[in-house]
């Protein structure tokens, strides 16, 4: 077989990153096929003109994207692209003798590095030099906000760039709209069982926090306006599509009446909405229906891969000097190359791509869940990242998670998603995107439900 070399007048700059580009697209193109022996790197060094430590860099880099693998005697050759069950970029979280189902991340696969590194090596065509030389505007630039627009549209958000406030994600966005809406005593109304960082944001801010008990659809209204009547509540906050740790989807008529509730008592709405595009069959985001009264907050970080630390903030215009000002205490600005690199991905498709793969991907899991699960109680969503899985009669909370770490499974127990003054729900929080690998995943979900199967009394001793 004749010996494959790429033209060395097409390699990009760092050139070592360049030729890894090109071995790469070889071998997604079908010009290297599984098995091909690539040149040594003396070889290729001198048919191209470089260095040879510029290969062996080359050559290390498709390595640890699991494209080629290389013995001594045997030299480099090329892998098959479809096998990913052992990709070498696996985090470091998931080891081979442990389950970690307690984090609550989006799914990955060879093709989000393609498309990342794809994305670094064009960043620098054409790009604006003030993306990276200035510290301004800290609302983030004209560019960016523009194309959020687009994205926010997805999202079923219809806004101007002039509403937009670029962010390092929801928990930024989430940090600057407590603070600018509210003071230290003021009440904050929410979910009994909510996300952590709200929980933790209050406690920093010196908010009261007041959590209100939900059914399967979330907070009902009639709840929601009996809390307003005993309490001077400033904030109503929402995680209405699968956000929130129980995963539950508000439904529009309930979001509908919530809102009703919200404009009569004076209630500034803050909308976490970091799922975006990725939850099929939606329904009107909450700040759609009432857009002079809520804060919309949204990222990537969930939907396409969680490095990608930007975000949206639509807010009401008389809201935005406020909004801004926070965002320059708790970050200055929203990183411009971060923003960029997202809009470039909102402008080509690639971001919406990786959303549908994430969607995909999490449907499976759904299922494997649903199997593995089968007669007991939990709440989850065919495009949620977790589920919310309640305990049989004689579990704790604290008694599962520690007999679950002796068979090395990792969940997140509940008190971190509780309110104040909210007791245990002898619940646990189970990431369906944390452990890559499908077949893992499914022993993982096997042992919890052999568990859960028996009595607590029966489980054979912890050891110690």
């Amino acid at each position: 077989m004749t010996i494959w070399y790429p033209n060395p007048e097409t390699l990009q700059h760092p050139l070592h990153t360049g030729l890894a580009s090109a071995i790469a697209h070889a071998i997604s193109d079908g010009k290297l096929q599984k098995g091909q022996q690539l040149p040594t790197h003396r070889k290729m060094a001198e048919r191209l003109g470089l260095s040879v430590h510029t290969v062996s860099k080359a050559y290390e880099t498709l390595r640890r994207q699991n494209l080629i693998d290389g013995h001594v005697g045997r030299g480099s050759y090329v892998l098959d692209p479809n096998v990913t069950q052992d990709q070498p970029f696996k985090l470091k979280s998931e080891g081979r003798n442990g389950f970690d189902l307690s984090i609550s991340r989006p799914m990955f696969s060879k093709l989000h590095v393609d498309r990342f590194q794809k994305a670094i090596i064009q960043l620098p065509n054409e790009l604006d030099p003030s993306i990276f030389l200035s510290c301004r505007p800290n609302v983030g630039h004209d560019a960016h906000r523009k194309t959020g627009v687009k994205w926010l549209s997805i999202c079923g958000v219809d806004t101007s760039p002039e509403s937009i406030i670029m962010t390092n994600g929801v928990s930024h966005g989430m940090s600057a709209a407590l603070s600018a809406l509210t003071r230290p005593g003021d009440t904050v109304l929410a979910d009994d069982i909510t996300h952590h960082m709200l929980v933790s944001g209050c406690s920093y801010l010196g908010l009261n926090l007041v959590g209100i008990q939900t059914d399967e659809f979330g907070i009902r209204p009639d709840t929601l306006e009996q809390y307003c009547r005993e309490k001077e509540a400033k904030i109503l906050f929402l995680f209405p599509s699968l956000a929130n740790p129980t995963a539950v989807m508000v439904p529009e008529e309930r979001r509908r009446a919530l809102v009703e509730v919200a404009r009569k008592y004076g209630l500034y709405i803050i909308e976490n909405d970091t799922f975006g595009p990725l939850v099929k069959d939606r329904p009107t985001p909450v700040t759609a229906l009432a857009p002079e009264r809520s804060i919309y907050l949204t990222s990537f970080t969930k939907c396409t891969i969680s490095g990608l630390r930007a975000g949206y903030l639509v807010a009401p215009d008389h809201l935005l000097p406020a909004l801004t000002s926070r965002i320059v205490v708790f970050g200055w600005m929203a990183t411009p190359l971060m923003c960029e690199l997202a809009s470039r991905w909102v402008l080509d498709g690639t971001a919406l791509e990786l959303a549908m793969w994430q969607r995909a991907e999490l449907c499976k899991r759904y299922e494997i869940a649903k199997q593995a699960l089968h007669g007991m109680q939990w709440s989850g969503h065919a495009s949620g990242l977790h589920i919310w899985l309640k305990l049989p009669e004689g579990w704790t909370t604290d008694s599962f998670v520690a007999y679950a770490r002796e068979l090395s499974i990792s969940v997140a127990p509940d008190t971190p998603f509780l309110t104040p003054k909210t007791a245990s729900q002898n619940a646990v929080r189970v990431s369906l995107g944390s452990i890559q690998d499908h077949e893992r995943f499914k022993q993982a979900l096997n042992l919890l439900a052999g568990m859960l199967a028996r009595p607590h009394a029966a489980l054979p001793p912890l050891t110690y």
